[in-house]
């Protein structure tokens, strides 16, 4: 799956003022071309779970991408979405796993994105 990923950004620029007891946190959103169940099981025990025990929600997905010949690719994907409260601390961890996948599936890109919520 050939997606875009977004450079890292400051989140906590615009930090929503939350009411208690959520508190100001990121949430992390990775789209993840197929792989195969039991291959995405093992991605998670071994390079997500170990970064990010806290918790995480991975949903199944459809996804379509433009390769580079402009060709349009429809294709089972997952979403993987994570909250943090320690940005941008967290953007090594969630780089190792972009890394990790694209070198253990042979994937083109992971998109990333992040954006400012209030979590508790």
């Amino acid at each position: 799956m050939a997606m875009l990923l977004l450079g890292a950004c400051a989140p906590q620029q615009h930090a929503p003022v939350c009411a208690a007891p959520l508190k100001s946190a990121v949430e992390v959103d990775l789209f993840y071309g197929a792989v195969s169940e039991a291959d995405w099981a093992t991605y998670l025990a071994e390079e997500v779970t170990p970064r990010f025990p806290d918790g995480l929600t991975a949903v199944d997905a459809a996804g379509q991408w433009r390769n580079p010949a402009g060709v349009v690719t429809r294709e089972r994907s997952k979403l993987l979405v994570l909250i943090v409260f320690d940005a941008p601390a967290h953007l090594p961890r969630v780089q190792a796993m972009i890394d990790a996948y694209l070198n253990r599936f042979h994937q083109q890109s992971v998109l990333h994105t992040e954006h400012a919520v209030c979590a508790g």
